[in-house]
C-alpha cells in the first residue's frame, strides 16, 4: 500500500529526470545512452554579447592588415645567410657612418658654443675690476633690444606657460 505522505524529490534526482526527459540531449555511445551536459538556465547566455566585442576590429589593425596585404606592397625579404650577412654589413656601415656625421655636427656645435662663452668672458673681463664700466660691453652684448621687433617680446611671454592649450587656439581679429 503506497503511503499517503508524498516526499518532495530531491534536487538531484530532478535534475537527473530533466536531463533524461529530452531525447535530444542524449547520445548513443556504445549500446549504452549517455546523458550529455546540458545548460542549467534556458536564458541566453552572456557570450553572445561577448562575441561582439570579439567582432568589432580596431580600426588601427584594419590599416596594419589593409596595407599590409596590399598588392602594391612590396614582399618581405627573404634572404639567404651570405645575404643576410651582407645585408647586415651594410647596414651596420651605414649606422656607424651616420653616427660619425652626427658626432661631427655635434663637435662644431659644442666648438661654436665654446667660442661665444669664451668672446663674452673676454668681454666681461676686459675692463679692470671696480672700474666704473667694469663689464659694461658684457652688459651691452647681453641686452636684447630690437631683436624681437619694436617693443616686442619673445614668443615664450606671449602666454602664460600652462599644461593646457588656451581656451581659442587663435585670435584671428587680433591686428597690431
Amino acid at each position: 500500500m503506497p503511503s499517503l505522505h508524498h516526499t518532495p524529490p530531491s534536487l538531484l534526482s530532478a535534475l537527473r529526470s530533466l536531463s533524461l526527459q529530452s531525447p535530444s540531449t542524449t547520445t548513443l555511445s556504445s549500446s549504452k545512452i549517455l546523458p550529455t551536459a546540458r545548460a542549467f538556465s534556458t536564458t541566453p547566455s552572456l557570450s553572445a554579447r561577448k562575441d561582439d566585442k570579439k567582432n568589432k576590429t580596431d580600426p588601427r589593425i584594419t590599416l596594419i592588415r589593409y596595407h599590409m596585404q596590399h598588392p602594391e606592397t612590396p614582399r618581405p625579404l627573404r634572404l639567404s645567410r651570405m645575404r643576410a650577412l651582407r645585408h647586415w654589413t651594410i647596414h651596420r656601415a651605414w649606422m656607424i657612418m651616420r653616427r660619425a656625421k652626427r658626432e661631427r655636427e655635434e663637435g662644431e656645435l659644442m666648438r661654436m658654443y665654446q667660442s661665444i662663452h669664451s668672446a663674452c668672458e673676454e668681454l666681461r673681463t676686459m675692463d679692470p675690476p671696480g672700474s666704473k664700466n667694469a663689464g659694461r660691453l658684457y652688459r651691452l652684448a647681453m641686452e636684447k633690444k630690437g631683436i624681437f621687433g619694436k617693443g616686442g617680446v619673445p614668443i615664450e611671454y606671449a602666454r602664460f606657460q600652462t599644461d593646457t592649450p588656451g581656451k581659442e587656439a587663435w585670435n584671428h581679429g587680433w591686428t597690431r
